[in-house]
């Protein structure tokens, strides 16, 4: 492979797999590397923007993640897509796009719901519908991982946690599915569809809103329709904009990792066969299982003023992708890094960011995974790949489509 080959822009790319030996080649010999932005299964053949540099090793995507000053989310957004100057409004409504101080305002007050208490009551609510989705499975010897487990688990919980009623739960999938599976025309049907999902949640958010004011429980929209810090509250937008993001990000990246996770133990049996005697590596092998499958594969900033990386320019309004999935196996940072080792430690993966944009939902995403592998392997220890596996085309997300697995039927 030589650095003309690469392209790690094309969703294209990303279909047999995350493109490590790329990004490999990146690390050695162009770490601040430029790449033209390729066309889409929408436009193929046409550039969608005036390119990106790409970033690949850990030093400088943590420098440039707690760089907030220089390197801009709300500037453009934080995909590498271009977007319009009306849709850049609407989308700087989600936190993740956007900069001091309005995501340090933002993120205190929606940090009110995600205390380590309201995260740990969930605990008991996730191995009850861990228990239900296993027991769905566990005497057919045989199932979709994905459908049956990988989709269904983080949806009910992040839906608990919102306080969505069963009933309208799977309009989430939908929506997430359409919002995030914009390259992918297996889950979307057109270049517009993502903005109807969008405006359908939106509208649901605001129905749910209603709901709780009038009948609050313990979920989060109604702790956040509450939450107030130092005379400010959340406005109506920013909680629906937060119900959007939590919805998508909460069950779209956990349904993913858990998938790839799973694959890792089938793809590396001595790892699975030490966790299945040794449970308590579970919360550690659920750190390699982050550092190893990564379910985003970058995030963007816009630089705010010349600056310069590793003696490279970058201009102002240039675009920057950290790629995680590389820092991740930065051989700097990560001895042997190519190796699947669940009792690795230390193990400082940035599959969570770093800095100022730090996933707030990091601990309730650890908890989901230490449940389900607790109790997936416990009574279904055995599980191996049954066919092959579908990834989702797509640069942004590492995503799955299916993981046929096989196992030992669970005895009634």
């Amino acid at each position: 492979m030589r650095l003309e080959d690469i392209d790690i822009c094309s969703p294209d790319t990303y279909v047999s797999g995350v493109p490590h030996e790329a990004y490999r080649l990146l690390r050695k010999e162009a770490p601040v590397h430029f790449f033209k932005e390729t066309g889409s299964v929408w436009t193929p053949g046409v550039e969608r923007g005036p390119g990106f540099w790409a970033l690949t090793k850990y030093a400088d995507i943590v420098a440039v993640s707690k760089d907030p000053t220089r390197f801009s989310s709300a500037r453009g957004g934080t995909n590498i897509e271009e977007v319009s100057p009306e849709d850049l409004s609407v989308i700087r409504l989600l936190m993740v796009n956007m900069d001091p101080p309005e995501h340090g305002k933002f993120r205190r007050l929606v940090s009110v719901g995600f205390t380590p208490r309201m995260v740990a009551l969930l605990e008991p609510r996730i191995r009850h519908v861990t228990n239900q989705l296993i027991d769905g499975i566990a005497q057919k010897g045989e199932a979709d991982f994905v459908k049956s487990i990988a989709i269904e688990l983080p949806l009910q919980v992040i839906c608990e946690f919102l306080g969505v009623p069963h009933e309208d739960r799977h309009k989430v999938i939908d929506w997430t599915n359409r919002l995030l599976g914009f390259d992918d025309p297996e889950l979307h049907t057109s270049p517009e569809d993502g903005k109807v999902a969008a405006m359908e949640m939106w509208m649901y958010a605001s129905e749910l809103t209603e709901v709780k004011k009038v009948t609050p429980g313990e979920d989060l929209i109604s702790v956040l329709l509450k939450a107030e810090l130092e005379g400010l509250k959340l406005t109506e937008e920013e909680l629906y904009s937060f119900f959007l993001l939590l919805s998508v990000a909460g069950n779209e990246t956990t349904r993913n990792l858990v998938s790839g996770g799973l694959l890792a133990l089938m793809e590396n049996p001595d790892q699975r066969a030490r966790l299945v005697a040794d449970p308590s590596l579970i919360p550690s092998a659920a750190e390699e299982m982050l550092r190893w499958v990564c379910p985003l594969n970058y995030f963007r900033r816009t630089a705010t003023v010349d600056v310069e990386i590793r003696g490279v320019k970058i201009r102002e309004g240039d675009k920057v992708a950290m790629f995680y999935p590389s820092a991740n196996r930065d051989e700097e940072v990560f001895p042997n890094a190519d190796t699947f080792d669940i009792g690795r430690t230390p193990n400082e993966h940035l599959s969570f960011g770093i800095g100022e944009h730090f996933c707030l939902g990091a601990n309730l995403a650890r908890l989901e995974i230490r449940v389900l592998f607790e109790e997936l392997l416990r009574r279904l220890p055995d599980m191996e790949l049954a066919g092959p596996v579908r990834k989702l085309r797509s640069n942004f997300i590492n995503g799955y489509k299916s993981l046929p697995v096989r196992f030992t039927p669970e005895k009634v």
